[in-house]
């Protein structure tokens, strides 16, 4: 068994048995891939890895010792092709097994992975092609994907092949296939643990997408995400809702998970069902689970006390703030309390509430001990208890390991997110007197209107206890006597399409008014079908806030 605790980190518990030392000891020539996937598949070659199973009941499990050997042939095969160590390649694979295999292949190479989301479309491809300026790209045989990327590449000459998953394709190489013909065996390609291993774009909420590189040394940070958070080991079969194109793939279903020596449950779906994933929890005794807290509202919808989840020991959130209502109606259904944490693309789990630690509802935990985090006001001043500031990573004369390396390409925004001696997140919360943290919003999101500062997020979860609310956004609109207004967009329910008038606007605001502060009830109430968001589907109030000015 790996001893990680002995080869990668130190720490340092109290009395009580929370941890308080956390620091990740990384070897210059550390590789994931060689050092922990191979090494755990030499010690333990029959230890589960991965139990994949598609969305149409198939299933594959792969051990730790046959990812190792798959991963070496697709690692053969690509150098074969002309891979090599700095090569950026794109892989839009949806949820399918080949994801973790490239993935680790890629790693052994060297070259910078830089997973996808299977809804761009052309001018979303032309984009990240010329941005990133990518070499090769591994993509999913669905019609939509090859088309799109068929139709960006008549604008962008990709320099090397492009393999098809799943499918052929006229002018594309079937992987699978091609992998067959190499050997499952590889020589260790020596690199360092600071080189690029990893390009992820942001979601976008605010501006266009960002390109976040990583190193190795990303990886092992993951162990505070998987071990303290996730509360990993041995004998975890945990399942993270995410797709391969967004960070929480990665910060949940591959590095700090894998590194623990956990066995992965990937369900490989095209459209969520909440029925559907209730089933795969039940009959696969998955007993760690992971989702953003709509996951947890449609599971909750869905019925989750008529299924048996005996099985289930520990369940965490992170991706957007935790209403208490689905934190309370999960714990009355099955008795386990969801641990929030909060992070980024950018980073792994910078503050959340860890295995052992106190917790208090709705708080987004404590800051990791990896990190010395401060939230920093308006002037650059640690805040006072209860002022809203920004969650920044204090520097301390280094880089912080699990703090990407830098924007690709873009040095004024890699200067701009690490000044001052900090790393800013961009996201607000404040801090109660016990130290816990409470989610604000994004620096940009945040409301200020008669000289209060008020968290869209808290309004958005006042409003969503409604039963007239499907989906809702607070943003400030200009106002003449309070400069800026609390404005709520707001898609209804199919009960109450019909009732979308002066009066339902009224019990809406006498319904913040009663459950929250006065002043933060929303001034200006707009019904719209349809709510701006980003592939990823995180609300874009940008775009409304760009709408209502160009209004005036």
């Amino acid at each position: 068994m790996l001893n990680i605790n002995e080869k990668y980190v130190t720490e340092e518990y109290n009395d009580e048995g929370e941890l308080i030392k956390f620091e990740v000891n990384c070897p210059d020539d550390y590789n994931f891939a060689y050092d922990i996937i191979d090494e755990i598949g030499r010690q333990t070659p029959d230890k589960n890895a991965i139990i994949w199973v598609g969305n149409d009941g198939s299933e594959k499990i792969f051990t730790y010792s046959d990812l190792a050997r798959e991963s070496n042939k697709a690692a053969n095969m690509f150098l074969a092709h002309g891979v090599k160590k700095g090569d950026k390649v794109i892989c839009v694979l949806k949820r399918h097994y080949q994801f973790w295999i490239i993935t680790c292949a890629l790693c052994k190479i060297g070259a910078v992975i830089i997973p996808a989301t299977n809804q761009l479309k052309k001018k979303d491809y032309v984009y990240r092609f010329n941005a990133a300026e990518v070499d090769y790209i591994v993509a999913t045989a669905d019609g939509d994907v090859t088309d799109n990327v068929e139709l960006a590449l008549n604008d962008y000459k990709l320099p090397g092949e492009k393999f098809i998953v799943n499918g052929n394709k006229d002018g594309w190489l079937n992987f699978d296939d091609e992998c067959a013909k190499y050997p499952d065996t590889l020589e260790r390609i020596y690199g360092s643990a600071y080189d690029d291993m990893l390009l992820y774009f942001t979601s976008g909420t605010t501006a266009y997408p960002k390109m976040v590189v990583h190193n190795q040394t990303y990886t092992l940070a993951h162990i505070i995400t998987a071990k303290h958070w996730h509360h990993l080991d041995d004998h975890s079969l945990h399942l993270t809702v995410s797709e391969t194109g967004w960070a929480k793939c990665m910060w949940g279903k591959m590095y700090g998970q894998l590194i623990m020596e956990s066995c992965l449950f990937i369900y490989d779906f095209d459209r969520f069902n909440a029925h559907d994933l209730l089933v795969k929890l039940e009959n696969y005794k998955v007993n760690s689970f992971c989702a953003p807290p709509t996951i947890y509202r449609f599971l909750v919808k869905e019925g989750i006390e008529n299924y048996d989840f005996s099985c289930l020991e520990y369940a965490t959130t992170a991706g957007e703030a935790l209403n208490f209502e689905v934190y309370k109606r999960f714990l009355d259904y099955t008795g386990i309390k969801l641990m929030e944490g909060f992070g980024q693309t950018e980073t792994v789990l910078l503050v959340g509430n860890l295995f052992g630690a106190k917790t208090k509802p709705g708080s987004m935990g404590r800051p990791v001990p990896l990190f010395d985090i401060e939230l920093i006001n308006e002037e650059g001043k640690p805040c006072e208890v209860g002022e809203a500031g920004e969650i920044c990573v204090k520097m301390n004369g280094k880089h912080p390991i699990g703090v990407f390396d830098r924007y690709y390409n873009d040095p004024e925004a890699t200067a701009t997110a690490f000044r001052d001696g900090y790393y800013h997140t961009c996201d607000t919360a404040y801090k109660d007197e016990d130290g816990f943290f409470w989610y604000v919003g994004r620096t940009d999101d945040v409301i200020k209107s008669s000289g209060y500062r008020i968290s869209p997020f808290e309004i958005e979860s006042v409003l969503m206890e409604h039963p007239a609310v499907l989906e809702c956004a607070v943003t400030g609109v200009k106002d003449e006597i309070r400069g800026i207004a609390v404005k709520a967009t707001i898609i209804l329910t199919s009960e109450y399409k019909n009732k979308a008038d002066d009066a339902l606007k009224k019990d809406i605001q006498e319904y913040v008014k009663k459950n929250t502060a006065p002043y933060k009830y929303p001034r200006v109430i707009e019904f719209v079908d349809e709510l701006p968001k980003t592939i990823s589907g995180k609300i874009r109030r940008v775009e409304i806030r760009k709408k209502d000015n160009a209004d005036k």
